[in-house]
């Protein structure tokens, strides 16, 4: 037992400052309903050195492992908090090479933000919002600065598809000393990053910037090449001398309900209607008169993050109603609270517990209408939501103009197809040994992001890439001692 005096002399704990979490300030609903600008501003130099504040240090930091590119997380923040941004933005950048984009449409909530310590009796620190600040800062602040780059190996490796997997991937093959090439569809690269996800969510300039990034660490690209019609796989390692290939193609072939009047004029796949809007810039009309009607009446079908994509994409092209329709309610919505969030701010009318059985059309072929049934939450189902149950005599109509399909997407057979002996599953993702190596059937031929899981998210993605990365230098390196 201490006496009186020896606890006098006990030093005296410091209390850390109390310190909310930093909200950050985004476009009027009424404002941004008119245009295309990005919605949130992003932290201040101030907001960001309080958010930076609230990080513990953890000494076993959970938010690095629940990180599918692994980030140095609190050693980014501490940084932040003694005003040396640039060094943040190093740090970030061995692990990331698309911070400005992770920053920004990475679901942090449900990955390093969901198991901060800080949240367990607070709101967790606002890690993607930091990286986000970093990344700009960055930008309007920093030069370019060569990172550590590994002695050229002289060996060459294709990456198929410029998406975030695919630019995760060459950004790392090429620090390993490696020459690599990414084979683009499109006649821009970032494939999701610049097709699939609008202007207000993540600006084109900012892809475009990370994209030339990775050029000027070397890495070439090359659009408008359609891998499995121009040069087949085979043709890329047997004909051109790349002793490895990474299969980056994504999953973006069209899904649709299969009911009644889909074939209709104004129906479309989600992945046309934001192609249209984003990549063929519909949405800077006049200045692009691609083919898209401003229509007055639009449905979207679905309720995750591509849905509240084209729904708000709808809004903003001069819809006078917006509609959700998901067959679940608010609860299971997959799309992120934030997007909900913003979608319910400026307007969107959501449907919920309602199922599409039929589009109706007018006698010119055109959309008039949508016939709905109301549902009821069942028991749950294998994902471990509860299964939606028709109503039985519910049926309804929403007059619309327009349908938009956003309930998931497949992939693509192109380069399957032309690459005898690469085996895929029954939905035609290829089959790889594991997510860490991505080696598939084929040897030298590699595979990762959602042509491997199906559709998912861009941070997941782009961890696949980085251990594919790894496992493809793992696979030339003893290439090159005879193994």
């Amino acid at each position: 037992m201490t006496s009186p005096k020896e606890e006098e002399k006990k030093p005296e704990k410091k209390k850390r400052p109390k310190i909310p979490r930093q909200a950050m300030p985004v476009q009027d609903p009424a404002v941004r309903i008119r245009n295309f600008n990005e919605v949130p501003y992003g932290y201040t130099e101030e907001s960001a050195k309080l958010e930076s504040i609230r990080c513990i240090q953890c000494k076993k930091p959970f938010c690095i492992d629940a990180c599918p590119v692994r980030i140095n997380i609190p050693g980014f923040i501490k940084k932040i908090n003694e005003g040396d941004i640039l060094e943040a933005a190093r740090i970030i950048k061995k692990d990331n090479c698309l911070p400005a984009i992770c920053g920004r449409v990475c679901p942090q909530e449900d990955q390093c933000e969901r198991v901060c310590i800080v949240g367990k009796k607070d709101a967790s620190v606002a890690i993607g919002r930091l990286e986000r600040y970093v990344a700009d800062y960055e930008a309007e602040h920093g030069k370019f600065e060569m990172p550590e780059m590994a002695p050229k190996t002289g060996r060459k490796v294709a990456v198929v598809g410029s998406g975030p997997g695919g630019l995760a991937c060459a950004g790392e093959l090429i620090k390993m000393g490696h020459d690599v090439t990414v084979f683009e569809a499109l006649h821009k690269s970032g494939g999701v990053l610049v097709y699939g996800i609008p202007e207000f969510r993540l600006p084109k300039a900012i892809v475009q910037r990370e994209v030339d990034y990775l050029a000027k660490l070397g890495v070439e690209f090359r659009m408008n090449f359609v891998v499995g019609k121009i040069r087949t796989v085979d043709d890329l390692i047997e004909k051109d001398g790349y002793e490895a290939v990474f299969l980056a193609n994504g999953a973006g072939l069209p899904v649709f309900m299969n009911i009644p009047g889909e074939n209709l004029n104004g129906v479309y796949s989600a992945n046309e209607y934001l192609t249209r809007s984003n990549l063929m810039k519909a949405y800077k009309f006049p200045d692009y008169d691609t083919p898209i009607t401003r229509w007055k009446n639009v449905a979207v079908i679905g309720g995750g993050n591509v849905a509240m994509d084209a729904v708000r994409t709808a809004l903003r092209l001069g819809a006078d109603n917006a509609y959700i329709i998901y067959r679940r309610s608010h609860n299971e919505m997959p799309a992120r609270k934030e997007e909900i969030e913003h979608a319910e701010e400026e307007g969107i009318q959501f449907r919920m517990l309602t199922n599409p059985i039929r589009v109706l059309g007018d006698k010119d072929g055109w959309v008039r209408a949508i016939e709905c049934i109301k549902m009821e939450l069942g028991e749950p189902d294998e994902s471990g939501r509860r299964r939606p149950v028709p109503i039985k005599g519910s049926e309804f109509e929403i007059e619309i103009d327009a349908v938009v399909m956003a309930i998931g997407s497949g992939s693509n057979p192109l380069v399957a197809s032309s690459t005898p002996g690469l085996n895929v599953n029954k939905w035609g993702n290829i089959i790889v040994d594991s997510e860490n190596t991505g080696r598939s059937s084929k040897k030298g031929v590699f595979a990762g992001g959602d042509i491997v899981t199906g559709a998912a998210t861009v941070i997941l993605a782009m961890g696949a890439g980085r251990n594919v990365a790894a496992a493809i230098n793992e696979y030339l390196v003893y290439k090159a001692i005879g193994w």
